[in-house]
């Protein structure tokens, strides 16, 4: 089993920035990714960013890109999520997932699941 706790949301205005950590603990020899996913009210979870666990590769949703980076610190066991310029269409509840193979944007690759950080951008 892994681990998830995220923690970093909050309360922001449009323009500004947030970091966005999350701790794994368990099992984590397992882990071969970590992701970001996002919901907003009434939509569907969607893929924001992910990395390799092992070798730092990324991936990112083409919404984001330019303005997030993802990225890790395996000593610490933590991926973190750096937002800039954000908008308030990013607003949603951002949760941290973990798979040990598979699609880095599929969420049904992913097995573990932290249990989300609100992430609110007013205009």
């Amino acid at each position: 089993q892994v681990q998830l706790v995220e923690s970093g949301g909050g309360l922001v205005q449009a323009g500004d920035s947030l970091r966005l950590s999350c701790a794994a603990s368990g099992r984590i020899y397992s882990i071969y990714v970590m992701g970001w996913f996002r919901q907003a009210p009434g939509k569907e979870r969607e893929f924001v960013a992910a990395i390799n666990w092992r070798g730092g590769s990324t991936d990112y949703a083409d919404s984001v890109k330019g303005r997030f980076s993802i990225s890790r610190d395996n000593p610490k066991n933590t991926v973190y999520l750096q937002m800039n310029s954000l908008k308030p269409d990013d607003s949603a509840v951002y949760y941290c997932a973990a798979q040990s193979g598979g699609y880095y944007s599929d969420y049904k690759s992913y097995g573990y699941w932290g249990q989300g950080t609100q992430v609110t951008v007013s205009s």
